[in-house]
């Protein structure tokens, strides 16, 4: 059981890097854990991490050793929970990470009607728009957009994510309506930052790939007031056409015909996916939420 627990630790540190960050996610003491950590590399006869006064790095065997036991240390995690869980009802604590604006718009409400059929089940939702690896975060079921990714995990694909330029018609009269791509580059742009910076609006011409991005007038992480800005009449933006429905019906916004059609990436066939464990659908907790939202989430689409 202590080389187990060594493991984890290593394993805390690699992730956060720092002693510090992981021994307090364990509640003990960091000369506690940097002692384990010690007893672990002196078995092993090599040395996992470099410590100096201000970081710690992990060294080539270190990473080597890392991605083998993250493996181990997940499968026996399960192997724990399904012990736990087998033949049980669905209970115990669903961590869930979702995009935010997905989050707020699509799945909170649905989390109120999953929480009444299911009040065993503690939820501890997260609401980000950066990439998470499920082993690693400790996320049960992920939601995000893009496209499927390119790692062990199940992806459900639960609705399209085409975006699509729009902008209130006030602007429209002020500025005169862009009817080719390349027109957009002299109008005000209101732009989603994303972890590589401002979202940018592509287009695909002759085989080519063209930026035709508008001037820079507002960037934002927050794609609730950037839509704001759009009614305000401070520019053009690309979102996505489910998150737009009501402002479109509504005639708060207009959607533009650019030719050729717009993208905010080269890939065309952005969705927003489900993502979890294959072999934590066998848990009760994560099986029920899987199915419930799956089936609710793809029914409006």
């Amino acid at each position: 059981m202590d080389q187990l627990r060594a493991l984890r630790y290593f394993c805390k540190v690699v992730e956060t890097g720092s002693f510090t960050k992981a021994a307090e996610s364990f509640s003990v003491p960091a000369s506690s854990l940097s002692r384990r950590i010690a007893d672990l590399e002196k078995s092993l006869g090599a040395n996992l991490l470099k410590r100096t006064t201000r970081v710690v790095q992990v060294t080539e065997i270190g990473k080597a050793y890392y991605e083998q036991v993250q493996d181990v240390l997940a499968q026996l995690a399960f192997s724990d929970e399904s012990v736990r869980a087998y033949q049980a009802s669905p209970t115990g604590t669903l961590r869930i990470s979702t995009m935010v604006t997905f989050g707020e718009e699509i799945l909170m409400p649905l989390l109120d009607e999953f929480k009444h059929l299911y009040p065993e089940i503690i939820l501890d939702v997260s609401f980000s728009d950066e990439l998470s690896t499920l082993s690693r975060d400790e996320v049960d079921i992920a939601i995000r957009g893009g496209y499927a990714p390119n790692e062990r995990v199940q992806a459900v694909r639960l609705m399209d994510n085409e975006f699509i330029p729009v902008a209130s018609p006030d602007y429209l009269v002020s500025n005169g309506i862009p009817k080719k791509a390349t027109d957009l580059r002299t109008h005000h742009g209101l732009f989603f930052r994303t972890p590589h910076g401002p979202s940018p609006w592509l287009c695909e011409q002759d085989g080519q790939w063209l930026d035709v991005s508008g001037k820079i007038f507002s960037i934002s992480n927050n794609a609730t007031w950037l839509l704001r800005q759009v009614a305000l009449g401070h520019g053009i933006c690309m979102a996505p056409r489910w998150l737009l429905k009501q402002d479109l019906k509504s005639g708060v916004v207009q959607e533009l015909m650019i030719r050729p059609k717009l993208r905010v990436n080269q890939n065309k066939d952005l969705a927003i996916f489900l993502l979890y464990q294959k072999q934590q659908y066998r848990v009760p907790k994560v099986k029920v939420a899987v199915d419930f939202l799956v089936a609710r989430i793809q029914s409006q689409d």
